[in-house]
């Protein structure tokens, strides 16, 4: 009876030493498949969304501006840089409102079901939204049919997101 008890005592730990280090392991692998998927959502060559670009200066100038280093927010899983503090500021405001379409990934491609990078200057903002293209080129083409393609990328976009 003793005997047993010591050995039962002496095998506790280990279980629970076990049990600690499954859990942090768990724990571990969920945030880092947490963090992957976040990234994969924002297109973020370098982590920085829009390749540094300001979100806030397609809506508010019209055109695509650098963003500053000095200016710069961590959020969704990239590094949003924004050309002025009063950028930074209606970004935090309202971040769905800015964030580009379909993660800021190309959106003739999302039409097309795949994941497509973009160029800051190929750019659109139709009904409030900002929609990026791959390039000026790829941009003329989605335009001939914008309606049709938004259409077919809000389609595909549930599906595709999380793909690499």
């Amino acid at each position: 009876m003793e005997l047993e008890y010591f050995t039962n005592l002496k095998t506790k730990p280990n279980n629970q030493m076990n049990f600690k280090i499954y859990l942090a392991l768990v724990i571990f692998i969920a945030a880092f498949n947490f963090g992957r998927a976040q990234e994969s959502e924002i297109f973020a060559p370098d982590k920085k969304a829009i390749k540094g670009y300001d979100p806030v200066d397609y809506f508010t100038k019209g055109e695509p501006t650098k963003g500053l280093q000095a200016n710069k927010l961590s959020f969704a899983g990239a590094d949003w840089y924004f050309s002025s503090n009063e950028n930074l500021t209606l970004f935090k405001a309202n971040p769905l409102k800015y964030i580009p379409q379909y993660g800021g990934y190309c959106a003739f491609g999302l039409a097309g079901g795949y994941k497509a990078p973009t160029s800051p200057t190929a750019w659109t903002i139709v009904n409030g939204r900002l929609y990026l293209n791959y390039s000026l080129k790829v941009q003329k083409d989605w335009s001939a049919d914008q309606a049709e393609m938004i259409s077919k990328a809000d389609k595909n976009w549930p599906s595709v997101k999380s793909k690499k």
